[in-house]
């Protein structure tokens, strides 16, 4: 079932359903500084890409098919260039993001996801990209958008010591196919192969990674497991 379209009632339960969990995942945290399945990255950092994906993916929407994501692809670049570029604008954005408390930038996340969702079924099939002869639809790319809101919230789940699986994973694997086009999918069932094409381990911490250690006060940026233009980039665990 997996290359076929993604049923859009399915697509837009899920995108919510994503949104949902993020917000009520990020109610429940009181300490910002704990480390991810995202090497690097704390909780405030996730949050911060959060924003910024949220913010770009809007962005991207009412602009196609002329957004800056469309230009990208339409460039036919491998993959690892692509990855490459969409990771340094990933790393640039956090970069430069004001000081802000994790609850703010998660209320900004949710401002730019709802705001996209309102847009979503007016703009469905609207051309969002073309990459490599192949048309791609505004509402292919809410698939990619509901990947990566599950992933995040996987992440948010795992740092607090819980776990997180979505209603609904056969979606992802068809939302996968169809909205990610430059990135294979493993083999397997359908959540642990969106995790793990997206380079997380299903058993994170693993055994020998013990159970997380704060940071040292670095705030380096690193290449995020998911792209602003969708789950683009495989990161190192």
């Amino acid at each position: 079932m997996e290359r076929t379209p993604p049923d859009r009632h399915r697509v837009l339960e899920s995108y919510q359903d994503g949104v949902r969990a993020i917000r009520d995942l990020a109610a429940g945290i009181t300490d910002w500084d704990l480390p991810t399945p995202c090497a690097d990255w704390a909780l405030i950092d996730l949050a911060g890409h959060l924003r910024c994906v949220s913010e770009n993916f809007l962005e991207y929407l009412q602009d196609a098919p002329d957004s800056r994501l469309a230009k990208l692809f339409a460039q036919e670049a491998a993959t690892a260039v692509l990855i490459r570029q969409q990771a340094r604008q990933n790393a640039t954005e956090l970069a430069v993001l004001p000081p802000e408390t994790g609850p703010e930038r998660i209320m900004a996340f949710g401002v730019s996801a709802g705001a996209y969702a309102d847009l979503l079924p007016d703009m469905w099939d609207r051309t969002h990209l073309i990459y490599r002869g192949t048309k791609h639809t505004v509402g292919d790319h809410a698939g990619a958008a509901c990947v990566e809101w599950h992933l995040h919230a996987w992440d948010m789940a795992r740092a607090t010591g819980a776990d997180y699986r979505p209603r609904d994973p056969d979606l992802l694997v068809s939302a996968w196919h169809w909205g990610v086009p430059h990135l294979p999918l493993a083999a397997g069932r359908a959540w642990e192969s969106v995790l793990r094409s997206s380079g997380r381990s299903p058993r994170w911490p693993d055994p020998d990674e013990g159970t997380g250690r704060r940071r040292s006060g670095r705030r380096n940026v690193r290449r995020p497991p998911a792209s602003s233009g969708g789950p683009a980039g495989r990161p190192a665990r």
